[in-house]
């Protein structure tokens, strides 16, 4: 079935530029957006145009008949022609799969194609449903770059509220070594139950903490991930230099170099998906320099290069992490990453806060991508990311909330305000504009984690939509003035409608797919019953 969303104000990028299109519609199928334009008559009629005899039609090229009957248009066909060129198969196929047309309007083509189909046939009815936009602001869905979703379940946790980096992990560590399968699995329902409803559509997990005698794994989060519908790169972590050898977590929290690879292995063979638009894909992420082993970096590398999955780390967040790696290395965190080959455009890098101008150049030359994490960074006092430098260097960045024990927060759009306004403090009130932060958490995201095919609205993307209430008391006066600087200067509220990949997830403020109250209750048990306690 066919979906439109007609007569919104669309915000989107048009090349890297955000645009705001007032009166446009959005159409999409088979979780693909199909058409987007300026929303008039032929927008609004369901109805296809006359169809031409099919005595007329026997013989012609299938996509000439496929837009005779209306099915079609003529840059739909000219997409699936520059798409048939790649795949070398059929056009009708490819229409098919980029969500233009259902197999019955093929066969049915086909048989008008052959002359098989007599006059009076009639075309197969196509369903379409309207969404009324009038009163929406349309905009992609946006893109968290760096989590840890099991630490809502350390959330606000008293003892390290006012902790920088190294004490507040120390203070930490003892609670997480308690972490269970089913634990985690609620935690990573509540994170992204918390995304979701603030128009977070994808999202990636670093998942580092997978104590030896525990039954932690992979399966648990994205479990989570597909019983909520959002898209997911899980990125299997490690810490495996355990405080015994030098690393800065108990060694009850670490694993052993083998077995993490085994575990790598593992969950890329049976979960990866490397399609454009897969709901999950495998990133390999060892923690942070304190707390890995250099072989295991360099083993974790040559696995990701051999498997095409990315990679990803924390590098120079505080300045504990640079002196740890000037006096155990003798040289400072980025520098560490070049001489282990871990620079590239399969890497990207959580907060990279503490950036000479060299560094920042190397970063750039080697496309690296960095998830810019405002709040935590404030949280604990970190510091504040060189964003406006990295940006005109031309390094690619996304959006991060972080984890929920370093931010307490996940909503992105909210993040996105943060990270203009912390830059306006460290640079002035032109460093960062709302173009600039709305980019972040779409395009740049997208970048950040290879997915060319999220975080604009336009043909061929996937069809995950945010829409915002125009009327929300938010937003009042700000959207007369500017519908893009109303989502980034006033507080965000939450959408309307969060749709991925065609389906609704959310509507009107709460999940479609799990009753966030009856989640949100059984898990305060769980956390007052296990992590509340060192």
């Amino acid at each position: 079935m066919r979906t439109r969303i007609d007569h919104a104000t669309v915000i989107t990028c048009r090349g890297n530029d955000p645009v705001v299109l007032r009166d446009h519609f959005v159409e999409f199928s088979g979780g693909v957006i199909t058409e987007a334009g300026r929303a008039g008559p032929a927008a609004e009629s369901s109805a296809p145009p006359p169809a031409r005899p099919f005595a007329q039609l026997k013989g012609r090229p299938l996509g000439a008949i496929l837009l005779a009957l209306g099915k079609v248009s003529q840059a739909q066909i000219q997409q699936a022609l520059e798409s048939q060129k790649q795949s070398h198969g059929v056009i009708g196929q490819e229409l098919v799969h980029l969500g233009h047309v259902r197999e019955a309007d093929v066969e049915h083509a086909l048989a008008i194609q052959s002359g098989r189909a007599p006059r009076t046939d009639a075309v197969p009815s196509d369903d379409l449903a309207i969404i009324d936009g009038r009163d929406c602001l349309v905009i992609p869905g946006l893109i968290n770059t760096h989590h840890h979703l099991f630490q809502s379940l350390t959330r606000c946790a008293p003892h390290v509220q006012n902790a920088c980096l190294f004490d507040w992990l120390v203070g930490l560590y003892p609670r997480w070594q308690h972490l269970t399968y089913d634990a985690l699995r609620q935690a990573a329902m509540v994170s992204i139950a918390e995304l979701l409803l603030n128009g977070c559509t994808t999202t990636s997990d670093h998942m580092y903490l997978f104590p030896p005698v525990g039954d932690v794994a992979a399966e648990a989060v994205l479990e989570a991930a597909e019983a909520l519908g959002i898209r997911i790169h899980f990125c299997r972590g490690s810490m495996t230099l355990g405080r015994s050898a030098g690393g800065l977590p108990p060694d009850e929290c670490v694993e052993t170099d083998e077995r993490v690879l085994a575990d790598s292995v593992r969950v890329i063979d049976r979960f990866h998906d490397p399609s454009p638009l897969a709901m999950r894909q495998i990133n390999l992420a060892p923690c942070a320099p304190f707390n890995i082993t250099p072989e295991l970096l360099d083993q974790t590398r040559d696995l990701a290069t051999e498997r095409g999955v990315l990679l990803h780390t924390h590098i120079a967040e505080t300045r504990d992490e640079e002196r740890y790696c000037l006096e155990r290395f003798g040289v400072r965190p980025v520098e560490y990453l070049r001489q282990h080959r871990w620079l590239g455009p399969n890497v990207y890098l959580a907060h990279c806060v503490h950036l000479n101008d060299a560094e920042i150049r190397l970063l750039a030359e080697t496309s690296t991508g960095v998830a810019h994490c405002p709040c935590s960074n404030m949280r604990l006092g970190s510091g504040i990311a060189p964003v406006r430098k990295m940006l005109d260097a031309g390094i690619k960045i996304g959006l991060a909330v972080d984890g929920s024990s370093s931010n307490d927060a996940g909503n992105l759009l909210a993040e996105a305000r943060q990270a203009l306004l912390l830059q306006r403090v460290a640079n002035g009130a032109a460093a960062m504009s709302p173009a600039d932060a709305f980019r972040l958490a779409t395009l740049g995201g997208a970048a950040v984690l290879g997915r060319p095919k999220l975080g604009r609205i336009e043909p061929g993307c996937a069809a995950d939509l945010v829409l915002y209430d125009v009327n929300d008391v938010a937003l009042a006066g700000a959207v007369a003035q500017d519908p893009l600087g109303a989502l980034i200067l006033c507080h965000p509220p939450r959408p309307r409608q969060v749709i991925i990949t065609g389906q609704t997830v959310a509507q009107d403020g709460h999940l479609v797919r799990s009753d966030e109250a009856r989640l949100t209750a059984d898990f305060n048990q769980v956390v007052g019953r296990q992590f509340t306690s060192g």
